[in-house]
C-alpha cells in the first residue's frame, strides 16, 4: 500500500510540475510573440504599407475568389513540357504569392485563445520531453528547448523561404527569444524536481 501510495503521488507532483511548467512557458511564448508582433515591431518588414494597397485590393477582389495564389504559374492539367517552357520564359519577370480574403473579420479574441492553446501545447511537448530526461540539467533543458525551436524554424519557415524568398529573420528572433526564454524557465523549473 505504501508503494502504491509514494507511486500516485510521485505521478500527481510530476504531473503537476508538467502542467505548471506548460503553462507557464506557454504564457512566455505567447506573451514574447505579442511583443514581437506588435510593441517591437520585430515582424514589420512582412507587412509592409503600400499607398496602392486599395488599387490593389479592388483589382484583387474583382479577380480572384478566396485563397492563395502563386503568380505566374499554369492552369491545372497543362503538360509537364508546356509547364517548363512557360516557366523559363518567367525568369526575370515579376512574380507574387497572394493570400486573399474576401472580407476581414475582427477575430482577434478567438485568434489569441488559439494561439494560447498552441503555445501551451508546445510546452507541454517540450516539458514531456524533458521529464524524460533522468539527470535534467539546466544546460540540457535550455538546448533541448532552443533545439525545439530550431527543428520548427529549419523545417517549416526557413524552408518556405527557400522556395518563396521570404525574409524570415524575424522568425528567427522569434525562435531565439522566445525558446530561449521557455528552455531558462524550464531549466529552472524541471530541474527541481
Amino acid at each position: 500500500d505504501v508503494i502504491i501510495l509514494h507511486y500516485f503521488t510521485f505521478k500527481s507532483y510530476s504531473m503537476k510540475k508538467m502542467l505548471i511548467g506548460a503553462l507557464v512557458g506557454g504564457l512566455l511564448l505567447f506573451i514574447w510573440q505579442f511583443l514581437s508582433w506588435s510593441l517591437l515591431n520585430v515582424h514589420g518588414s512582412q507587412q509592409q504599407y503600400t499607398a496602392s494597397q486599395d488599387t490593389i485590393l479592388e483589382m484583387l477582389s474583382n479577380n480572384l475568389e478566396e485563397g492563395t495564389y502563386f503568380l505566374p504559374t499554369v492552369p491545372e492539367g497543362t503538360s509537364q513540357e508546356e509547364a517548363q517552357k512557360f516557366m523559363e520564359e518567367q525568369t526575370g519577370k515579376p512574380w507574387a504569392v497572394v493570400s486573399y480574403h474576401g472580407s476581414m473579420a475582427d477575430s482577434m479574441p478567438m485568434n489569441m485563445l488559439r494561439g494560447f492553446a498552441v503555445d501551451f501545447l508546445a510546452a507541454l511537448f517540450l516539458c514531456w520531453i524533458l521529464m524524460k530526461f533522468s539527470n535534467l540539467t539546466f544546460t540540457n533543458a535550455l538546448l533541448s528547448s532552443l533545439a525545439v525551436g530550431f527543428i520548427g524554424y529549419f523545417t517549416v519557415t526557413y524552408l518556405n523561404s527557400i522556395w518563396f524568398e521570404g525574409n524570415t529573420i524575424p522568425e528567427l528572433i522569434d525562435v531565439v527569444v522566445s525558446w530561449g526564454l521557455v528552455g531558462v524557465w524550464l531549466g529552472w523549473w524541471l530541474k527541481k524536481r
